[in-house]
């Protein structure tokens, strides 16, 4: 959608900076559905505003106007064109009109067909005025998952490495080892809770019986549901994850058959996936992240190992990578995190560009967008 206004002023960039971050609180906690803010207002005054609810149910628009009580000549900040298809509620374009919305400032289009320049066709028809595009790039990057998942059938994967300063994760494979510290660590939970999903290979599981939740205070209640790449149902019915399913989904994509241990697994309350095998007999890397978007997932964090991060990069299905590196270096003789792509050779799968970095704690963290 490109800008179909050129003369925004300022108000118009500071009530749209608002909607934006109202946006971001809803990252990872409202899918399938895309992550909006609201900001309604009139003689220059917020009378209400709002986001996407958990879950994606209420939409933000009818958040706000319910929260303004009385929207009747507002003008509305919203970062994604309203929706105009009938749901479990009616489309927002519509409730706007009917709230009697004066004007509606739109950041980006929303590409899903239902939507798709029919909820500005809506405001249009009614008389509302209508202008779009701005801060659409800060918009694009919000529901950067939601708009892939809808054009290409795939969530956003972010691949989230933890290495000492030589590339490795490990001295031996298969142990558990702590590479980089707890400040680094609790920054990396922060990333969980925004995503919609984790995933882990099953030797991971196996290694370390991780419980792939956020445990930070106050967010405890906002882990990601857990998926496990385990071709032949190795998942332990004993383990953390197995054991806490009811409480935090855990999703399983194999290859396997096993109608017993499947059976077992789901009186758990784990989810069973049965994905077509590639030539090595897993999961196909390609097909599980399909699935997964068929299954509402747009935001998805891979935290290895190291083989199934180094598939996702072999395989061009990378879009970020959050990269913890510590001072420690382990050795030539030491895991790489990538398999085996060398660390120093990435850039001949992914062509990155730095976003942000910062120190945790003695180790330093980067953040990388993966150019197209």
């Amino acid at each position: 959608m490109k800008n179909s206004n050129p003369d925004f002023n300022q108000q118009d960039h500071y009530f749209m900076g608002l909607a934006l971050n109202l946006a971001r609180r809803g990252i990872g906690r409202v899918a399938p559905n895309p992550s909006v803010g609201c900001v309604l207002v009139r003689s220059g005054h917020i009378i209400g505003r709002g986001w996407t609810a958990d879950g994606g149910r209420p939409h933000a628009e009818t958040i706000a106007i319910k929260n303004a009580g009385d929207a009747s000549g507002a003008t509305a900040y919203v970062t994604l064109e309203p929706c105009a298809h009938y749901g479990e509620t009616p489309p927002c374009a519509e409730a706007m009109v009917k709230a009697g919305v004066a004007k509606v400032v739109i950041a980006t289009g929303d590409p899903d067909e239902r939507v798709a320049g029919k909820g500005i066709d809506i405001l249009k028809k009614a008389g509302v005025d209508v202008s779009t595009g701005l801060m659409k790039e800060e918009a694009d990057q919000i529901n950067q998952g939601f708009f892939k998942k809808v054009t290409v059938q795939q969530p956003l994967v972010t691949v989230k490495l933890a290495t000492s300063s030589d590339g490795k994760i490990a001295k031996v494979e298969g142990e558990q080892y702590w590479v980089t510290g707890q400040e680094a660590r609790a920054r990396g939970h922060l990333y969980r809770v925004s995503h919609d999903a984790i995933m882990v290979g099953i030797n991971t599981v196996l290694a370390d019986d991780p419980s792939l939740d956020c445990r930070l205070s106050g967010l405890n209640g906002h882990s990601p549901i857990r998926i496990i790449l385990d071709s032949e149902l190795k998942l332990p019915v004993v383990s953390k994850l197995s054991q806490s399913a009811q409480d935090i989904p855990v999703w399983v994509m194999t290859v396997s058959n096993d109608q017993e241990k499947i059976s077992t697994l789901e009186e758990l309350g784990v989810k069973i996936f049965q994905i077509q095998k590639n030539d090595q007999n897993q999961p196909d890397i390609s097909e599980v992240l399909r699935v997964l978007a068929q299954n509402g997932i747009t935001r998805l964090l891979s935290e290895g190992g190291a083989k199934v991060n180094a598939s996702l990069v072999k395989n061009g299905l990378v879009d970020r990578i959050i990269w913890f590196k510590s001072a420690e270096s382990i050795g030539e003789n030491g895991v790489n995190a990538l398999y085996d792509i060398p660390i120093d050779e990435i850039d001949q799968y992914l062509d990155l560009s730095l976003i942000e970095n910062g120190v945790a704690g003695a180790d330093h963290w980067q953040e990388f967008m993966v150019k197209r």
